[in-house]
């Protein structure tokens, strides 16, 4: 009963100051709603870039030459991975489930009067699960055809429709640097990666690509899926030891191939954006203190000009405990109203910034529930010294003031 007594009393003083009540939550509100729509943003960049690294494939090992040069001047690329090279590892390495040779270059794409330039793979069907690769429409290529060097060729969505608008390209004749080949399968949308859009390629054989298209006896990369049970550091560390063998290279050389492991990708990621989150979440929290500490101020000005009344309460018989949880509890259910506000801004920012940006946010109830335990804490906080100094008045005093 009594606890109801002081919170009917704190709402009729805040009803009472509309105007001041408001602008002691507004800093709570924008605090609050910062906290949240940027832990959105942060966690959605997080699971943007790990779908990216996830879409690359599963199990994952990537291996390219080295670059070559001396003194840190890099001339070029190395020339020195093989098809023997891709087959010595299937073969010899327990780990691998399949591998993929990929040989790459630029390609002239042209569909009757259009044409576009488009990045061309030639490769082998284990490409496809290795990399993560559907098929939409069509089929793949198979083994017949790649060992007789066919000019077929499955294309990504993006090029597809540079090319031939909405129509469907299954069974249409393309030209690839002059040379025709049938499109049989595309491939389903992946989505522009940043640094590669896997959605604006053609691939073919890598047998036609190598004898026919681009004339190369080498190997652009290697790609190996792993075992789901294997430790793919202990199968890079096998891959290594066997190209070193294959390759030649003296104890004291360094490789002439560099290895790129998923799960180190997958680690990096996670650290950069784990540092990103606590960046942003700082500022934002930052916004908050500030608002705390207005709020704070709000709150001195009005113990001030409730002087008297304080006064009156002491000489009735009201005890320092009773003024004190009087002006906590009214601090508490601004900050909690604050704090609901605030939830519902975060949130409505957090979707308007997702649909008029190309910023991607996830929403997570842990950073919904921390801005509210954070908005309470401010209450508390930032209300207290007040509460404090408002029980502290001499009666006497208080009823003194003008």
């Amino acid at each position: 009963m009594y606890l109801m007594t002081l919170l009917k009393v704190a709402v009729f003083s805040l009803l009472a100051n509309k105007l001041r009540s408001f602008l002691a939550v507004l800093g709570i509100i924008i605090g609050v709603g910062a906290v949240i729509a940027m832990l959105a943003i942060a966690a959605g960049a997080k699971a943007q870039v790990l779908s990216n690294i996830s879409a690359m494939g599963t199990h994952l090992l990537v291996v390219r030459p080295a670059q070559r040069g001396s003194g840190g001047v890099m001339s070029g690329t190395q020339q020195n991975l093989t098809l023997e090279d891709a087959e010595a590892l299937l073969k010899e390495v327990p780990g691998i489930l399949q591998v993929a040779p990929v040989v790459q270059g630029r390609g002239q794409i042209k569909y009757y009067e259009k044409n576009s330039a488009s990045s061309v793979q030639g490769t082998s069907i284990t490409y496809f699960p290795i990399r993560a690769f559907e098929i939409e429409d069509g089929r793949l290529f198979n083994d017949v055809e790649t060992d007789r060097m066919a000019h077929v060729a499955i294309i990504g969505p993006v090029a597809a429709e540079n090319l031939m608008g909405k129509d469907s390209p299954v069974g249409a004749i393309i030209k690839i640097n002059g040379q025709n080949f049938q499109i049989i399968g595309v491939t389903k949308a992946k989505g522009d990666q940043g640094w590669y859009n896997p959605d604006d390629q053609v691939i073919i054989p890598f047998t036609t690509a190598m004898k026919q298209l681009f004339g190369q006896e080498y190997l652009r990369e290697i790609d190996i899926q792993c075992r789901p049970e294997a430790d793919l550091n202990e199968v890079q560390d096998a891959v290594t030891e066997i190209l070193r063998q294959r390759h030649r290279t003296r104890p004291e050389m360094p490789n002439d191939f560099e290895i790129r492991n998923q799960a180190e990708l997958l680690t990096t990621a996670s650290e950069v954006t784990r540092t990103f989150t606590i960046l942003l979440g700082a500022v934002a929290g930052i916004s908050l203190l500030v608002g705390g500490i207005g709020f704070m101020n709000i709150m001195l000005v009005t113990v001030t000009e409730r002087t008297r009344e304080i006064g009156v309460r002491k000489a009735i018989g009201a005890k320092d405990r009773d003024i004190l949880r009087q002006f906590l509890y009214e601090s508490i259910l601004m900050s909690a109203l604050g704090g609901l506000i605030g939830v519902g801004a975060g949130v409505g920012a957090a979707q308007a910034i997702a649909k008029l940006t190309s910023f991607t946010t996830d929403l997570q109830p842990r950073s919904i529930v921390l801005a509210m335990l954070f908005s309470g804490a401010v209450g508390i906080f930032f209300g207290y010294y007040p509460a404090w100094r408002a029980a502290k008045l001499n009666p006497i005093d208080a009823l003194r003031y003008e």
